[in-house]
């Protein structure tokens, strides 16, 4: 049976598909009981070309998760990704409509509506509008307006659009699997929930998504994203590189990428050798690893000048101190960290979701760190919508209160 204080997250990748449930204790905090993974046959590049194997890969991804869990799983926070993401920095004004010009919960929203009045195509749309400051009267670095005295309230927001046709595509496969879409969320935002500390967003930290078919990145500042886009290009081009390069089918070259893959000769014996089987029959042969280490570095090394140049294009005046968090299933790369360092000239560590009770160690992998964060971002709306549906209910008794009082009184 459904429960209020579950969470489900799906993660639509190229290469799986990932169905996390997870329970929200009283305490908040986030227990991991269900996990169900498949391949996904339905992408290209972290764009839907097949609707109904993506549904159908969801479908057995959530069925999964639901044995698990013993829970029936009816909606979901969704990931979403592609090179069609875009991203652009934009400002709201209006002026403060509350009695004693105090700010209040309406004229958040207004100013939010008008943060998201931008020129926009016909064939795109809005997915996020995240505030990252208030400014109350010039007074700025304000977080949350309400309750506050002034006259003239001021946003500073990013606002995340995607193509209209990759949103469709993706509720229409969730949809055919027998679920209802809670909410589209950006796939780098959901994943540096699930790897960042709140210390480094609010430093200047950038997290690199290394999936399948696409690598994510996001720049956060002063506790907000900055910048957000998505390379169409991911640790499937890795391995095809290796097919080539050994003559050996797609899925060889997957499981010796994943057991013997690294990017760096430097530590590599001599002597070490990988058994591949020759594509097109049943031979076999060893190479030297250093071999592997000979063609996986020039891709790694472009996917990572890619990503400078990204960053580059984020115009971001301030200092990064918290340097890259690499995620994603890219990130188990032997020595990539390392590599990633040199290239982009900053500090570099692997990100891991933690804090994560439950089944918690299931899903401890830069590969989940999507799937989790799926998960933590719903908590945190869920967290949200209980707290406004309590002042809600409190104020409504409060006047029922007063109107009997008031009664009694005359």
């Amino acid at each position: 049976m459904p429960r209020d204080n579950v969470v489900v997250g799906v993660d639509i990748g190229t290469t799986k598909v990932v169905a996390v449930v997870a329970e929200v204790t009283t305490q908040g905090r986030l227990n991991i009981i269900g996990l169900g993974e498949t391949p996904s046959g339905g992408l290209r590049k972290g764009i839907i070309v097949d609707i109904e194997n993506t549904a159908r890969a969801i479908e057995k991804a959530v069925e999964q998760a639901e044995r698990m869990s013993g829970c029936q799983v009816t909606t979901a926070f969704v990931g979403l990704t592609g090179p069609h993401i875009g991203s652009v920095n934009n400002r709201g004004v209006v002026a403060v409509t509350g009695e004693d010009g105090e700010v209040g919960p309406e004229d958040v929203e207004r100013v939010l509506q008008a943060a998201r009045v931008i020129p926009l195509p016909s064939d795109r749309r809005i997915i996020h509008v995240l505030p990252r400051q208030y400014i109350v009267d010039g007074y700025d670095g304000i977080m949350d307006p309400i309750g506050m005295s002034g006259s003239r309230l001021e946003v500073e927001t990013q606002i995340v659009t995607a193509a209209a046709a990759a949103i469709q595509n993706t509720l229409k496969s969730v949809q055919r699997a027998g679920l209802q879409v809670e909410e589209l969320v950006l796939n780098p935002l959901a994943s540096a929930e699930a790897v960042l500390q709140p210390a480094e967003k609010e430093l200047g930290t950038v997290v690199v998504d290394i999936g399948g078919g696409t690598t994510e990145i996001a720049v956060f500042s002063e506790g907000s994203l900055w910048y957000a886009s998505v390379l169409p290009i991911g640790s499937e081009h890795i391995t095809s590189d290796l097919a080539v390069g050994l003559r050996t089918p797609l899925s060889q070259a997957e499981v010796i990428k994943k057991e013997h893959g690294c990017v760096s000769m430097e530590g590599i014996n001599e002597n070490e050798t990988v058994e591949v089987q020759v594509v097109g029959g049943k031979e076999k042969k060893r190479v030297p690893r250093k071999m592997l280490a000979a063609i996986i570095e020039p891709r790694v090394e472009e996917i990572f000048t890619l990503v400078r140049r990204e960053i580059e294009n984020a115009n971001f005046q301030g200092l990064l101190p918290g340097g890259v968090v690499l995620t994603g299933g890219g990130a188990l790369l032997e020595g990539i960290a390392r590599l990633a360092g040199a290239v982009l000239a900053m500090p570099v560590r692997l990100g891991w979701p933690e804090n994560s009770g439950g089944l918690g160690d299931m899903v401890a992998s830069p590969a989940y760190a999507t799937a989790v964060g799926l998960v933590t971002y719903g908590s945190i709306r869920l967290a949200h919508s209980q707290a406004a549906a309590t002042r809600e209910a409190f104020w409504e008794n409060f006047w029922s209160r007063l109107k009997n009082w008031w009664r009694e009184l005359f």
